[in-house]
């Protein structure tokens, strides 16, 4: 029996799955919460790279515990949050915090760097995240000697090897998605030496390496368990969700929001709307993402002090548009549009209109509207739509299910397995470990 771990680390927690390859079933799982740490500076979003290792010991030691024959695990994926910045020193440890893919502090970064390169690059993007370091913490970039992002951090610690694929490389802004290169020019903007500094591109069948003894020992795995090259956090959702040719959209419901489908060619955007990724096949998978999705909702239902299911019966009594109540939900800055400074508006307030359902619906149609934005740029692009595949905790929720039918005016299907990353992460393990 072959058995193949998938981790996903994502910004609220880690998550774990054991699928089985001869049955093609998940037959383990766990998972680990943490947070963002705490800080005073508006928007700084970090979170030190040992809490995943942490994260990744026990929930990897619980999945495994649940399993008659561990022994039995052969390979595993790591998909990881995108754009976050693990800045390395020469011996390869960690120089200070990560910054986020959601951390808006490289904003006036972005601009100038959008300016040099023709194209808007969002302070999502690592590249402006680098700008930003040399710029701000001069003692923690004298002592840079290697860049990875988390979930090729995880990959490192797993096997110490430095390497990166194409789907997370193309979260960089230092990459380019026609000749799957560094882009060494983006690059040189930043700093003529940070080519130098970007780890070893690998393809998506090759395997990284071998997990080290002393952490297979430290995680209870056996010897010789392969880690293949993972990717970034979308595009092993994508492979979990089974979204395998054109006109396949995955919509993900989570503290960010993103819609995005596969593409037989590279789709750029001049207006940076659309991010131009690579998926975990080879192939390209154009990408809209915001900030705030699940978050919002959640701080409606935390304001009113009841749970989601209460929440969600009496949003389902009010009226779609919510009588001219709109909320547009930048509590955090926005990505798409790029308005890092942006707060939160709830517009269209009458007499009685702050009714807790009411709200509850407002945030789950601001959320989804911005998200419907992403798709009609899409298709301006030249991209088809023809179903969409919904993924993350949002889709837990029949009513937000069909606010996204409804606005999508789309097929809207719901993958079995709602841990899409996770599964994405193993069935890339287990192709590269088999070969197929």
């Amino acid at each position: 029996m072959a058995l193949y771990l998938g981790i996903d680390l994502g910004t609220q927690g880690l998550k774990c799955v054991v699928y089985n390859g001869n049955t093609r079933k998940i037959v383990s799982r766990s998972s680990y919460n943490y947070d963002i740490l705490p800080s005073p500076v508006a928007g700084r979003a970090e979170q030190h790279p040992d809490t995943w290792i942490q994260a990744t010991k026990v929930a990897v030691r619980e999945a495994l515990s649940r399993l008659p024959r561990p022994a039995d695990v052969c390979a595993l994926g790591v998909s990881g949050q995108q754009h976050g910045l693990v800045a390395l020193d020469q011996q390869g440890q960690v120089i200070r915090p990560a910054k986020l893919w959601c951390d808006t502090e490289s904003a006036e970064e972005a601009a100038e760097l959008s300016g040099k390169l023709g194209i808007t690059l969002v302070p999502s993007f690592t590249l402006t995240k680098l700008l930003w370091l040399k710029r701000r913490e001069a003692a923690s970039w004298s002592r840079l000697a290697a860049v990875l992002l988390p979930g090729s951090y995880l990959n490192y610690w797993l096997t110490g090897e430095q390497a990166m694929e194409a789907g997370d490389a193309s979260g960089t802004g230092g990459f380019d998605i026609r000749s799957l290169t560094w882009d060494e020019g983006a690059l040189g903007h930043v700093d003529p030496e940070l080519r130098g500094k970007m780890p070893r591109l690998v393809g998506p069948n090759e395997l990284v390496g071998t997990v080290l003894p002393h952490v297979a020992e430290e995680l209870g795995l056996p010897p010789g368990v392969v880690v293949s090259p993972g990717s970034g956090d979308n595009a092993c959702s994508a492979l979990g969700a089974g979204v395998v040719s054109d006109g396949q959209l995955v919509v993900s419901l989570g503290t960010s929001g993103t819609v995005f489908g596969k593409s037989s060619r590279p789709v750029i955007d001049p207006s940076g709307g659309i991010a131009p990724f690579c998926d975990a096949t080879g192939g390209w998978l154009p990408l809209l993402c915001t900030l705030n999705c699940t978050k919002p909702v959640e701080d409606v239902r935390a304001c009113f002090g009841m749970s989601h299911e209460e929440m969600s019966a009496l949003a389902e009594k009010e009226a779609p548009g919510c009588g001219g109540v709109s909320y547009l939900p930048y509590l955090v800055g926005e990505r798409t549009p790029n308005w890092p400074h942006a707060t939160g508006v709830i517009a269209g307030l009458t007499p009685g209109s702050l009714r807790p359902g009411l709200l509850y619906r407002s945030a789950l149609e601001g959320a989804t509207l911005g998200l419907l934005g992403g798709l009609r740029r899409m298709q301006h692009l030249g991209m088809s739509a023809r179903e969409v595949r919904l993924v993350g905790g949002g889709s837990r929720s029949a009513l937000w299910r069909r606010i996204v039918a409804d606005a999508f005016q789309l097929p809207v299907r719901l993958p079995l397995e709602s841990e899409s990353a996770a599964l994405g992460a193993a069935l890339q393990a287990a192709a590269c470990h088999s070969g197929t």
